[in-house]
């Protein structure tokens, strides 16, 4: 089983790879995770400046994911294992949200019909460890039903020139929020 989970981990930071030839991100493993969870760094490149998310990549592996495995409207780390950072290297627009560059955790908290994505000003904790009153702010991310379950937690920044999304996808779930360089 250990080398079932090594083999799709390895498929898909190679899918990764080649998403990333036709976005300019770029993903690389940063451990492999104690549980099965490897840990990766999303950069992307946006005007001149970078924009990186470091986060734990858990499997579906049968499961119900949300509204089951991660309850709706709870906070939820947003991955697995240490806190899934976000680090910038421009201001940023998070949706309406106007994040000044600088290093962040990033949590979510799903619900059936919309997600929230919260951006915590407290970085380096473990990810299950949140206080609410070191948020930086909160912003709605649209929900859409994936077209096939998403086997492994995937965060990415999609899109062309200005018109660029924050998405998260995993089992049947997709959220999205817009993203730009302030």
């Amino acid at each position: 089983m250990k080398k079932l989970s090594h083999s799709l981990a390895g498929l898909s930071l190679l899918a990764f790879a080649v998403a990333g030839l036709l976005t300019g991100q770029e993903t690389k493993q940063v451990h492999p995770g104690k549980g099965g969870s490897p840990h990766v760094t999303t950069t992307y490149k946006m005007d001149g400046k970078t924009v990186s998310i470091t986060y734990g990549r858990p499997l579906k592996k049968n499961r119900e994911i949300f509204g089951k495995t991660i309850a709706h409207g709870q906070v939820w780390r947003l991955g697995a294992d240490e806190a899934t950072t976000l680090e910038t290297t421009a201001d940023l627009m998070i949706g309406p949200l106007h994040v000044v560059a600088g290093k962040y955790t990033l949590y979510a908290v799903p619900g059936p019909k919309e997600w929230t994505l919260v951006i915590s000003k407290q970085t380096g904790q473990w990810g299950t460890v949140y206080n609410k009153d070191q948020d930086y702010g909160r912003t709605a991310m649209k929900l859409t039903k994936a077209s096939s379950p998403v086997e492994q937690l995937t965060i990415t920044i999609e899109g062309k020139g200005d018109d660029k999304m924050l998405k998260v996808a995993w089992d049947d779930a997709v959220a999205t929020v817009p993203l730009m360089v302030h």
